[in-house]
């Protein structure tokens, strides 16, 4: 981090710092970080226990934290209410659904069922993750959570994997919303990773060491929030678990890919040609991810970005979540917009899709030129050139390390 950087962090720190204080009347003690994730490769497959390729990214919910001795759990940010929950008092509350204040709730009460201590906190925050854009602002609010709670009351013991399957148990149930365990799983593990979930108890994890070197990453932002769209994410989800039922299976991954081939027609006949290109996406998506994997580990990025934009097509035409109704809403028009610009990169929607975020991988020469053609379309603040992180979710330092002077020198040198 240049000393630039770090000034405009210590400032941020100490905004955050004086906002805590006039709030609570004390001093804050800890600073969290939970980053936003980018799914690389992936697309709706984690839910039929899948294989996808997901990494941290350099955008990031900051948190100042301080243990109280009371019971409850206060969360207080500028410009919004605050949020307090009783410890004793974690019970679903169904005029929650779809609040941060519920994820919170959650969080906490899968904590308790789990055996883990909770205890008091203050809390504020700040961020800059686009929120309900499809960079998982509300996995990164759930694991920040649980790793507050982690690290205050349970000596930082909670593993990555259990802090997401809670993080995932609240969104389903406390915040009523569908999802798998992609999200969640890329911001508590930190960095690129490779993530098989065929067995979701016990996933496979193949960490990447990944710096793309001809290639940016820019992620756009279409101006259209897609936090209302949860019953067109469990479409997509329930359209698959049918066509596993027709296996007699309970998710596509326990179907051979062959073998759902073989039954073309009759799935056609039976469900449709939509939720059939549906499944054929699955299948065709865990075989991109494998491709995906080798091509990072030759360090082939120009194949690596080929499989990416081959991952956006499928996710267009058969999958079928780039748009709710027609080609004229923005996330179809933005997506078109960049293939029409990016033509010797890839691109491809972001998440859940149907409304939100697509992201492109870039030439380097033409980065600037993209952003510039972009940003006339979308704004400055929505377009944004991102970088890889290897950080998940953790306590960054002292809240009074960060506030020192001798933080902005620079190193010794020999």
């Amino acid at each position: 981090m240049s000393l630039e950087s770090k000034a405009r962090f210590q400032n941020k720190i100490k905004e955050m710092r004086d906002f805590f204080i006039s709030y609570y009347k004390e001093e804050p003690v800890f600073l969290f970080s939970s980053p936003g994730r980018i799914e690389l490769i992936g697309n709706h497959t984690d839910h039929n226990h899948g294989k996808v390729i997901v990494s941290t990214l350099d955008l990031s919910i900051l948190a100042l934290v301080k243990k109280t001795d009371d019971n409850f759990f206060v969360y207080k940010t500028d410009g919004f209410n605050e949020m307090r929950i009783d410890l004793n008092s974690l019970e679903l509350r169904k005029n929650e659904y779809y609040q941060s204040i519920g994820l919170i709730r959650g969080v906490l009460f899968y904590l308790k069922e789990a055996g883990y201590k909770l205890g008091g906190v203050h809390i504020t925050s700040s961020t800059n993750i686009f929120k309900g854009a499809g960079v998982s602002s509300s996995a990164a609010f759930e694991i920040l959570i649980g790793k507050i709670i982690s690290y205050c009351y349970n000596d930082d013991k909670i593993s990555s994997i259990e802090l997401a399957k809670i993080g995932q148990n609240a969104e389903n149930n406390y915040f009523n919303k569908p999802c798998g365990l992609l999200d969640q799983c890329a911001i508590s593990l930190g960095g690129v990773n490779y993530i098989d979930f065929e067995d979701e108890n016990n996933p496979k994890i193949i960490n990447i060491k990944c710096y793309l070197k001809k290639y940016d990453i820019v992620i756009t932002n279409t101006l259209e929030s897609h936090s209302s769209l949860s019953s067109y994410y469990a479409k997509i989800k329930n359209d698959m678990a049918m066509l596993s039922s027709y296996f007699q299976k309970k998710y596509l991954r326990e179907v051979e890919y062959q073998d759902y081939l073989n039954c073309r027609e009759d799935l056609i006949s039976k469900y449709s040609l939509d939720v059939y290109l549906r499944g054929e996406h699955f299948f065709e998506e865990n075989i991109r991810v494998e491709k995906a994997l080798e091509a990072l580990k030759n360090h082939d990025e120009d194949l690596f970005v080929k499989i990416i934009d081959e991952s956006g097509e499928s996710s267009f035409n058969k999958l079928k979540n780039c748009y709710v109704k027609d080609l004229n809403e923005n996330l179809p028009m933005g997506i078109m917009l960049s293939k029409s610009i990016n033509l010797e990169g890839g691109t491809r929607v972001h998440g859940g899709g149907f409304a939100g975020t697509f992201i492109s991988l870039v030439k380097k020469e033409q980065t600037q030129d993209y952003l510039k053609q972009m940003r006339k379309k979308y704004g400055r603040n929505n377009v944004r050139k991102v970088t890889l992180s290897k950080f998940g979710t953790r306590c960054v330092s002292l809240v009074e390390d960060i506030l020192k002077k001798e933080y902005l020198d620079e190193p010794k040198r020999n």
